[in-house]
C-alpha cells in the first residue's frame, strides 16, 4: 500500500472515539508495533481494518475499560499479514482483519481478575465478543469482535 492511499483513506474515517466522543485507545496504539518497525514493515491498516477497529473500541475495548476503571495496555493489536506471519500469528488470526486486540493490565493475577471481568459483562449481556482468550499462561488476554460470528467462545 503506498503512503498516498492510507492518507486518502484516513481523511474519510470519522473521528476516533465512541458515541460520546471520548476513547480511552487510540489507532495509534492499535497498530503499533515495535517489530514492525524494527523489521520496517509497514502496519498501517487498510479502511476496512482501520473501521473494524473502531467498532472493536466501541463495542469491546472502552466499555471493559470503563468497567475496569484503570488502565489497560494492547500489547498488539492490527497486523499486516506480513507482521503475522513474523511474530508466528495464526493465517486466519482476528488481527488481519483488525477485529481482535491483546490486553495488558498489569500481572497474571490483575489479567485474571480483567478475564473473569470480561466473562462477567458478557453474561450479564453488557458485551459481545468473538473470542476470549487466556494466552501466553496469562501473560496478556486476546480478545475479538467480529461482527458477523459474536459467538462469545472462551478459551482458557
Amino acid at each position: 500500500m503506498k503512503t498516498s492511499d492510507f492518507t486518502e483513506k484516513a481523511e474519510t474515517f470519522p473521528p476516533w472515539g465512541d458515541k460520546r466522543g471520548a476513547s480511552y485507545f487510540t489507532i495509534s496504539e492499535l497498530t503499533s508495533s515495535a517489530t514492525a518497525q524494527r523489521e520496517g514493515i509497514d502496519n498501517r491498516p487498510p479502511t476496512s481494518a482501520y473501521h473494524l477497529l473502531h467498532v472493536l473500541v466501541e463495542q469491546l475495548l472502552d466499555p471493559i475499560r470503563e468497567a475496569w476503571g484503570a488502565p489497560i495496555l494492547v500489547s498488539s493489536g492490527y497486523r499486516c499479514k506480513e507482521l503475522n506471519e513474523l511474530v508466528g500469528g495464526a493465517k486466519n488470526s482476528h488481527h488481519l482483519l483488525g477485529c481482535a486486540a491483546d490486553l495488558i493490565a498489569g500481572s497474571k493475577a490483575e489479567h485474571l481478575k480483567l478475564f473473569n471481568l470480561i466473562r462477567q459483562m458478557q453474561q450479564a449481556g453488557k458485551i459481545r465478543f468473538t473470542q476470549l482468550i487466556w494466552e501466553g499462561d496469562g501473560r496478556w488476554i486476546h480478545i475479538s469482535y467480529v461482527p458477523s460470528d459474536l459467538r462469545c467462545q472462551v478459551i482458557e
